[in-house]
C-alpha cells in the first residue's frame, strides 16, 4: 500500500523524441508507486494549429538553416542586459486549454519538461490561477532563460550546476536529481549479443561507434563525420532517427551503418564503445546509464553547442573540436584507460537521486510561494 496517493500531470513537447522519452519515463516511475499520472503535449494546448506550425518551423531551422536557429537562440535564449524577447505571448495562448485540462483532470502536481511548458505554468502560478504547485524538470545541462520563470514553486535539474544556475537566477527552490532515463539503460541488456554479432558480421575488427543526429536527423556534415570515423579504422554506426533520406544516402556507403529509429536503444548502446554526440540530448544521457563514453563534435546550433560545452566542462564527456580531436579522443576512450574509466564513472555518478522521489515529496507538504 502506498501512504500517499496523488495525481500528476506531465506537460510535455513533441519536439524530437526527447522530451516525451523524459515524460514517459516520469509517468511510469509515478504510476510504480501507486500514483496517478497524465501526459499532455503543449504544442496541442495551442490554438489553431500553432503548435504543429512551430513544431515545423524548430525542425526545419535545425536542419537546414542553423544559422536562422542561432539567431532565435542569441535573441531569445541566452541572457542579456535590458528587455529581451520571450515566449510569454506564446504561453499564453495555451493558458486556457491548460486551466480547462487541470479542472478535469484535478492534478495535485503539474510538471512541464518542457521550457515553453515552464513559462506557461509560471505564469498562471504567479497570477494565482493555478492553484496547484508546478515542478518543472530541466532537461538541459545549460539551463537557458526560457526555463525560468519565478511562478514555478520547484526546479529539478539534471546537475549541481544547473540547480544553482536557477537558484541563482530566481532565487526559487532547485535541486539536483540527475536526469530521468528509463531503468532498462541501467541494467543488463537483452539485445547487447545480437547487436555485436551484427556489427561485427558488417565490419570484422573494428570497433563500433554511435553517431547521434536525433530523432530528426540533424546534424551537419554527417557523412563526413563517419567517413573519418571509419579512417580511424572504427564501424560508423549513424542513428539517423526518422530521417530516411540521411538513412538512404548513408546506407549507400558500404563502410557506414545506417540505422533508422532503434528501439532497442540498450542493446545497442551495450554494443557499442563511444557515442559522438552533437546535443547533449537524451541519447547521450542514456549512453551515461548504460556506462559508454560520449563525445561531443560538431553540436547543433544555440541549446545543442551550449549542452556539448556544459557536458565536457563538467567532465561528464569529451568535447572533439576539430576531427584530429575527435580522431585522437575516440583513440582514448575505445580502449581500456583510466580516462575511459574516468568518464564512465562520472557519467553514471549523475544519476544519484529520482525525480519521482521529490514530485511525490510535493505532495505531503505545501508549496513554498
Amino acid at each position: 500500500m502506498h501512504p500517499l496517493s496523488a495525481r500528476f500531470l506531465v506537460v510535455s513537447a513533441g519536439m524530437g523524441a526527447g522530451h516525451d522519452a523524459v515524460a514517459a519515463e516520469l509517468v511510469r516511475r509515478l504510476e510504480d508507486r501507486g500514483q496517478g499520472a497524465g501526459r499532455v503535449d503543449v504544442l496541442e494546448l495551442l490554438p489553431h494549429r500553432i503548435g504543429a506550425g512551430l513544431r515545423s518551423f524548430y525542425r526545419t531551422a535545425i536542419r537546414r538553416a542553423p544559422v536562422v536557429y542561432e539567431g532565435i537562440y542569441r535573441a531569445f535564449f541566452r541572457p542579456g542586459k535590458g528587455p529581451r524577447p520571450g515566449s510569454a505571448p506564446l504561453a499564453a495562448l495555451a493558458e486556457d486549454r491548460l486551466l480547462a485540462l487541470v479542472e478535469r483532470e484535478r492534478p495535485d502536481v503539474v510538471v512541464p519538461v518542457f521550457h515553453l511548458a515552464a513559462q506557461l505554468t509560471g505564469r498562471l502560478r504567479a497570477r494565482g490561477a493555478l492553484g496547484v504547485p508546478s515542478a518543472v524538470v530541466v532537461t538541459d545541462f545549460a539551463v537557458h532563460r526560457q526555463w525560468l520563470h519565478p511562478g514555478n514553486d520547484l526546479h529539478l535539474c539534471v546537475t549541481p550546476d544547473a540547480a544553482d544556475t536557477v537558484r541563482r537566477a530566481l532565487g526559487r527552490p532547485s535541486v539536483a536529481t540527475g536526469p530521468v532515463v528509463a531503468a532498462r539503460f541501467f541494467g543488463p541488456a537483452h539485445g547487447a549479443g545480437r547487436w555485436r554479432r551484427r556489427l561485427g558480421a558488417l565490419a570484422p575488427g573494428r570497433p563500433p561507434v554511435l553517431l547521434s543526429v536525433g530523432a530528426w536527423g540533424a546534424g551537419t556534415r554527417v557523412a563526413d563525420t563517419a567517413r573519418l570515423v571509419s579512417g580511424a579504422g572504427y564501424l560508423p554506426v549513424v542513428l539517423c532517427g526518422r530521417d530516411e533520406r540521411l538513412r538512404a544516402e548513408l546506407s549507400r556507403r558500404p563502410e557506414v551503418a545506417a540505422l533508422g529509429w532503434e528501439p532497442d536503444m540498450p542493446g545497442l548502446l551495450a554494443a557499442v564503445r563511444a557515442v559522438v554526440d552533437n546535443a547533449a540530448g537524451q541519447t547521450a544521457l542514456e549512453a551515461l546509464a548504460a556506462g559508454v563514453p560520449v563525445i561531443g563534435y560538431r553540436p547543433i546550433p544555440g541549446h545543442g553547442r551550449e549542452g556539448v560545452r556544459r557536458m565536457a566542462a563538467l567532465g561528464l564527456s569529451d568535447h572533439a573540436r576539430d576531427p584530429w580531436e575527435l580522431v585522437r579522443l575516440l583513440d582514448a576512450v575505445t580502449e581500456p584507460s583510466g580516462w575511459r574509466e574516468r568518464r564512465i564513472a562520472a557519467g553514471r555518478g549523475l544519476f544519484a537521486d529520482d525525480a519521482v522521489v521529490q514530485l511525490t515529496g510535493m505532495v505531503a507538504r505545501p508549496a513554498a510561494r
